[in-house]
């Protein structure tokens, strides 16, 4: 991942023209997040595919692909943080209505998901992670492909680790959602 020294504005980032790579801005720097492999991919979109099919057929809200940017904080001298998770989901009934949806929007999903990558690093992961949380995201979750592996924060304290046996359960966020982690990697 590469940074810029440069205060970019949210309007820049959304200007940005498409170069194949996805950005994010953490307190008014651009990050650069170079494309993920395909174990990346195909597991998010197992995980996707999981959870968009159980939230359409209860109509429970959106789920969000990995280019969607949340503005998670704007500082008083104008700095924003706009991130964008793998998967992310928002509850029906949270987008405020005449919310523009164009652009990105000011709130913290309901549930997060981030699927490592092998150039991730430990810290960027777990500031990732802080930042959702502090924006008030309900669940964030790594999904992590080398250890087949899942982790769940629901808070920075509330930690759970599940392996392949393990199941996921987003009941509190997702109203009767389970599936077995094992199911991802499959």
């Amino acid at each position: 991942m590469s940074t810029t020294s440069k205060i970019v504005t949210e309007d820049d980032l959304l200007r940005r023209p498409d170069d194949g790579n996805r950005y994010e801005l953490v307190r008014g720097e651009l990050r650069q997040m170079p494309p993920a492999g395909y174990d990346h991919g195909r597991y998010t979109g197992k995980l996707h595919t999981l959870i968009g099919k159980y939230v359409l057929a209860h109509s429970l809200g959106d789920v969000l692909v990995a280019e969607t940017g949340f503005v998670l904080e704007r500082t008083p001298d104008g700095r924003s943080t706009v991130r964008a998770a793998d998967l992310a989901f928002v509850a029906a009934g949270r987008i405020p209505p005449g919310t523009d949806t164009r652009r990105f929007v000011a709130i913290a999903p309901d549930l997060v998901v981030e699927t490592l990558s092998p150039n991730d690093t430990a810290l960027e992961v777990e500031e990732k992670v802080a930042d959702w949380l502090k924006a008030g995201v309900r669940i964030a979750i790594t999904v992590n492909p080398a250890l087949r592996s899942v982790t769940v924060y629901r808070s920075p304290t509330e930690i759970t680790r599940l392996a392949p046996t393990d199941d996921l359960d987003l009941d509190d966020v997702i109203p009767g959602f389970r599936c077995r982690v094992s199911e991802i990697f499959a």
